[in-house]
């Protein structure tokens, strides 16, 4: 064959990869039920159109291809249920908890550790989770996995990453349960004490990349110390990392479970509160006062009563603590939202099993949470809460593409929402039964 040939061989074969990755540039769905914008009624027989990974229109009934863009491809989805992309508000993609960590800690490298978290950040994304906030984890490996997946290198859920926790020395997000020249060594230099030291944790998470700030007001469940749940943060340390925080244009999530850390938090104007456990009247009123979200994660609390019961690799400081701490979220949930504070679908996933997110959504509605409510928890809340009401949460004109659809309504039937059958992120199909 001659060079000409050659040449025009190759220019045909480049320019049927151009052309057809121009076609699926452009998507049209018909889609049978709609739930554009949670928490209103959804729409029937609706037509979306999606043109390089944004919602160009939202129209009434089945356009056909040929009045809109000859170019385009049509994706059948006129007999599923169709709405936005869930956010999960709180995971650790770093993981899962299990009789393995320890040994895990000593045998994996830290490459095998982001090989993993990339396998488990793409499970969450088949389960229809588009969007998570990562809220605790090695804050190389986390920047890495949230920016690899942002260029397309690896398939994952957009990831809002914190890196390591703003702890206090000997409280809950510090290293614990290891011997004294490992913790030295494993010690994350956003442990602080006093208000100073903790403004300089804060403006280090932020210089190495944290999109938000994870702090540890209280004790925690899963802390190999006999610290209980209380107040750990002092209120000077929590005002100094909040305002640090903001000033850096970074929101704060606290994880905080008893009452008086909870409350020192949202006085200190925390932007959210992660299980709230034992969140008291006081609570209430401030939660509703400040505008700040309830992240409820009532996963954590089943798991971890489940593994305290029927297995036996955890300490006894960790049992007991996780049987009376997940056996009391529920009741303090149900308070929380029947007296109207704001709440944001999270799950604590890594605690729990990456890709079985949606049970969140299946324990809220039998805590007595309503079906339109957990979906708008899990889309337009979650939005709000990271920031990205003007592109996420909803399927409107000039919104991202993130658009997951189910063969039932979950309106209808929660668990609805454990069996996906398309994902797409981004305007991409990433899932399609």
């Amino acid at each position: 064959m001659s060079l000409k040939k050659v040449s025009t061989l190759i220019g045909l074969t480049l320019c049927t990869i151009f052309s057809s990755q121009i076609t699926a540039q452009t998507h049209i769905i018909h889609a049978g039920k709609v739930l554009s914008v949670p928490g209103q009624a959804p729409l029937t027989k609706q037509t979306i159109v999606i043109k390089d990974g944004i919602i160009t229109s939202v129209k009434s009934g089945f356009i056909s291809v040929n009045k809109i863009d000859e170019q385009a491809q049509l994706i059948d989805l006129s007999k599923s249920f169709v709405m936005p992309g869930l956010m999960d508000m709180h995971v650790h993609l770093k993981g899962e908890l299990g009789p393995k960590n320890d040994s895990e800690k000593l045998r994996m490298s830290d490459a095998d550790t982001l090989v993993k978290s990339a396998y488990f950040a793409q499970k969450t994304l088949l389960a229809g989770f588009t969007t998570v906030r990562d809220l605790g984890g090695s804050p190389e490996q986390s920047y890495a996995l949230r920016d690899g997946i942002a260029k397309g290198y690896l398939q994952g859920p957009r990831i809002i990453a914190a890196g390591s926790n703003v702890a206090v020395t000997g409280g809950h997000g510090d290293v614990d349960g290891m011997n004294p020249a490992l913790l030295e060594m494993h010690t994350a230099k956003t442990v602080c004490d006093g208000p100073y030291d903790c403004r300089r944790a804060t403006r280090h998470a932020i210089k190495f990349g944290a999109d938000v700030i994870k702090i540890t007001s209280t004790g925690g469940v899963l802390s190999d110390t006999d610290t209980g749940t209380g107040q750990q943060m002092a209120d000077d340390e929590l005002r100094e990392v909040i305002d640090t925080a903001h000033a850096l244009g970074r929101k704060v999530a606290s994880h905080a479970h008893a009452a008086a850390g909870i409350n020192a938090a949202l006085r200190a104007g925390v932007d959210s509160i992660e299980h709230g456990s034992y969140a008291n009247e006081e609570s209430i009123k401030l939660f509703k006062k400040t505008g700040a979200y309830l992240v409820p994660t009532l996963m954590a609390g089943d798991t971890v009563v489940a593994l305290a019961k029927n297995t036996n690799f955890m300490s006894p400081a960790i049992s007991a603590k996780a049987i009376r701490v997940g056996g009391d979220m529920i009741e303090n949930f149900k308070r929380s939202y029947k007296a109207g504070v704001k709440i944001a679908y999270g799950t604590d996933s890594g605690v729990s099993k990456h890709g079985e997110n949606a049970r969140e959504a299946v324990l809220m509605f039998n805590a007595g949470m309503k079906a339109q409510d957990i979906l708008k928890s899990a889309t337009v809340n979650a939005a709000d809460l990271i920031g990205k009401s003007e592109s996420l949460g909803t399927l409107e004109t000039g919104k991202i593409a993130d658009i997951i659809a189910m063969d039932n309504s979950p309106l209808n039937d929660m668990k609805a929402l454990l069996d996906i059958d398309f994902v797409m992120k981004s305007g991409v199909v990433v899932k399609h039964k």
